[in-house]
């Protein structure tokens, strides 16, 4: 397939393209999910393919298909072509790539233990037992599930790069739903929306420990029936680090697209407020707030070796001491800014053209400990694990709520609280940030369900946060 791909690419270049690349994917995937003590569903997937984009007289052309024989790549390549020939008899904009190293070389994401080797009874007995131990009078729903994923990656381009990957990711999680007949309350471990996600092996998930932390779960599930309404007003705010996780993606890692700011990416979830004037200039936090695009993070699920244009993996600042400092580009948007792409052109499968993606978007670790601003808060709420979120088209005005908070008075969380939720936009929010919790606290929380795109995209992104607080902020609903 190499020399085949290799020999269509001198072909195209024989054509006078400007340039083309091409990439051939395979991916398997294999999903676990047990609920109320009964296995709920197995699914095992694989699918393989190769897409083939092509540039000429500054227009793009994409084509791709399933079948791998010489005949179609040939046929692929040349639909690839007329579709950009079209594109450039039509379109009064010019794309221009930015200066990119040809690499030649191979990678793949560490672990330790193949997820695809535990055999399946294992992986089948371990929720099993997690979701026994959740369950209990009160508990009427409780599942548990786990998720593996490989993809392996072949990208040549007519400028002599040469690349192969393997990308490996596991996760998983529980949660447990109870109700007295009037209401529901969810808790979740250790996040929502199916757990946690890295690019680790099966060791990840032992590490979990999710039947050690069943219980607990449980319990607290139980609990919330019973516990008062989350109040209403301006308070202190401390956001655990998984829900900071989700804040930092929706209202810094997607504004900072750069395709989304200059409105080539914006029909499905709108745009940005940081408009290219703002760079450099814009005050988007205090001055303890550095958020990052890092690729390179071991173990985070947009970590990789290079994005889907060659570009190798980087770490880079969006936000420096509370200022705007950078998007997130591809090559053809780098040119734009007069700057080489820093590496976030990722694409959902052979059969999708790239876009600017969320790689690892951090929040950087601060000085402080947990225990330690907790007790410096003399009144405030502590909230843990999303459950519901809004946030406007521009990424301006948002709305979250989670799973449970916790009352803090005088440095001491004293009671539980159920249905919080909270409101900002995002600049003031935060600007209001005044201490974040140290790397003792800092974890990278896998998001493999970032979409984008239409057609529509699913992405596997991170985010590296500590507990963080927040003064002033609106919490409660009027009723």
């Amino acid at each position: 397939m190499k020399d085949l791909m290799k020999e269509c690419l001198v072909k195209l270049k024989r054509k006078g393209v400007d340039y083309a690349d091409l990439r051939k994917v395979e991916s398997h995937s294999q999903r676990i999910g047990v609920k109320n003590g009964e296995v709920e569903g197995i699914s095992y997937s694989q699918n393989s393919g190769f897409g083939i984009r092509v540039l000429k007289d500054g227009a793009w052309g994409f084509s791709s298909s399933a079948v791998i024989s010489p005949e179609e790549v040939e046929r692929v390549a040349s639909e690839a072509l007329r579709i950009a020939s079209a594109s450039a008899s039509v379109s009064k904009k010019r794309s221009k790539l930015s200066e990119e190293e040809p690499w030649v070389d191979s990678y793949q994401t560490n672990y330790l233990e193949d997820p695809f080797a535990v055999p399946l009874e294992e992986k089948i007995e371990l929720l099993m037992k997690a979701v026994e131990a959740m369950r209990g009078d009160k508990i009427k729903v409780a599942v548990g599930s786990l998720t593996f994923h490989r993809e392996r990656k072949l990208f040549l381009n007519t400028e002599g790069a040469e690349i192969e990957q393997t990308i490996t990711h596991s996760g998983g999680g529980i949660s447990a739903t109870a109700s007295d007949g009037q209401q529901a309350q969810r808790r979740s471990y250790p996040n929502s929306a199916g757990g946690d996600f890295a690019s680790k092996g099966y060791e990840f998930i032992r590490e979990m420990g999710l039947i050690e932390n069943a219980e607990r779960i449980r319990d607290e599930a139980a609990a919330l029936l019973s516990a008062p309404e989350c109040p209403q007003g301006e308070v202190d705010l401390i956001l655990d680090g998984s829900q900071l996780a989700l804040q930092v993606h929706e209202s810094c890692g997607h504004p900072t697209e750069l395709d989304r700011v200059l409105g080539t990416e914006i029909s499905y979830a709108g745009g940005s407020f940081l408009s290219l004037d703002k760079l450099n200039k814009f005050q988007y936090g205090s001055n303890l707030v550095d958020i990052t695009a890092d690729a390179t993070l071991e173990g985070g699920l947009g970590t990789f070796g290079y994005d889907d244009e060659g570009v190798k993996a980087q770490r880079t600042y969006l936000v420096r001491r509370g200022v705007f400092v950078g998007y997130l580009t591809s090559r053809e948007t780098g040119f734009f800014l007069g700057q080489r792409s820093n590496g976030t052109m990722r694409a959902d499968g052979w059969n999708r053209i790239p876009l600017i993606r969320m790689t690892n978007i951090n929040l950087e670790p601060g000085e402080w400990s947990l225990e330690d601003l907790i007790a410096d808060t003399k009144e405030g709420i502590y909230l843990e694990t999303n459950k519901s979120w809004s946030i406007d088209d521009q990424r301006l005005n948002f709305q979250f709520g989670t799973e449970i908070g916790w009352e803090i008075k005088r440095g001491k969380k004293v009671r539980m609280v159920k249905n919080p939720v909270y409101t900002g936009i995002t600049p003031q929010f935060w600007r209001s940030c005044d201490a974040i919790c140290n790397r003792d606290s800092w974890h990278i929380w896998g998001v493999p369900n970032c979409g984008k795109g239409e057609p529509s995209q699913i992405m596997r992104v991170a985010h590296g946060t500590a507990p963080a607080r927040f003064r002033k902020v609106k919490v409660g609903v009027k009723r």
